[in-house]
């Protein structure tokens, strides 16, 4: 049956990379995706490299890592390829060789993968809240609303708002108080939520902060939808890592998420993974 999802070619393929950009802790990697349809926002890929992978620190990175898209511009310079851009930030093996990725470099793609955020309904207003690299998919979200919107952005510090420079107009919270304001991005959510008559919120982080989210909307009667993270080792439902509780039972994150409605779950704090 089809659910309205974008489907990803089928295998693993490479795309050339063509600009990486740093902004503060964070390194955008652009390529262009000849192969590839033109991804939802909040859908995600698996990344790899063609060399270097296998081989590096104690022999790992072994298995690709899960990204969500940030922005894909059809055509991108190259006839009919997609330009994606993916955010990453250097945390392991795994990242580190993603982010060390020069121009003229294969990136290894599979993707679009998983399921992402859904439309405004009618008569709502929407509201974006992003933490730390999660930040990524509400970009591409941002890029598609018709509507001006200001997003929501939640750092530690200066070094990591520097993210927000991704987006435009943003509202910037920062733990240590560097940038913005100091505090936590729930406190913007609180302020938005008490302006908005009828909010529809869109969020992507860390496991507490969507937590946060989930119950600030709950209390607050605001329907909502959550970008989880989870560890993925294939993308498309094969090994169960990702697998999540729901109020109806478990489901996969790479075929029935990433993004979830919040009042799904009794909770978002689910494993984190890392790079």
């Amino acid at each position: 049956m089809d659910d309205g999802r974008v489907l990803a070619p089928f295998g693993r393929r490479l795309a050339p990379v063509e600009m990486v950009e740093r902004h503060g802790a964070y390194v955008v990697v652009s390529c262009a995706d000849a192969e590839g349809p033109v991804p939802a926002a909040g859908q995600f890929y698996m990344l790899s490299t063609e060399t270097g992978w296998g081989g590096g620190e104690d022999e790992r990175p072994f298995l690709p890592r899960a990204f969500s898209v940030m922005r894909a511009r059809p055509g991108g310079g190259r006839g009919e390829a997609v330009e994606l851009q993916f955010l990453l930030e250097e945390v392991g093996p795994g990242t580190r060789r993603l982010a060390a990725l020069q121009p003229g470099e294969p990136l290894g793609l599979v993707g679009p993968l998983g399921n992402g955020f859904g439309p405004v309904a009618p008569g709502r207003t929407p509201v974006l809240v992003g933490g730390g690299v999660g930040i990524a998919p509400l970009a591409i979200l941002q890029d598609r609303l018709e509507a001006s919107v200001r997003p929501l952005l939640g750092f530690r510090d200066g070094a990591h708002a520097a993210g927000a420079a991704l987006f435009a107009d943003p509202l910037v919270a920062t733990d240590d108080g560097s940038s913005g304001h100091e505090g936590l991005v729930t406190d913007l959510l609180h302020d938005a939520l008490d302006r908005e008559d009828a909010p529809q919120v869109f969020a992507c982080g860390p496991p507490p902060m969507l937590e946060a989210v989930r119950a600030i909307c709950a209390e607050r009667g605001t329907p909502a939808e959550l970008a989880l993270e989870s560890g993925m080792a294939c993308g498309y439902g094969a090994c169960f890592g990702c697998v999540v509780a729901t109020r109806q039972g478990y489901v996969r994150l790479c075929v029935d998420g990433p993004v979830l409605a919040a009042d799904a779950l009794e909770t978002a704090l689910t494993p984190g993974a890392r790079h």
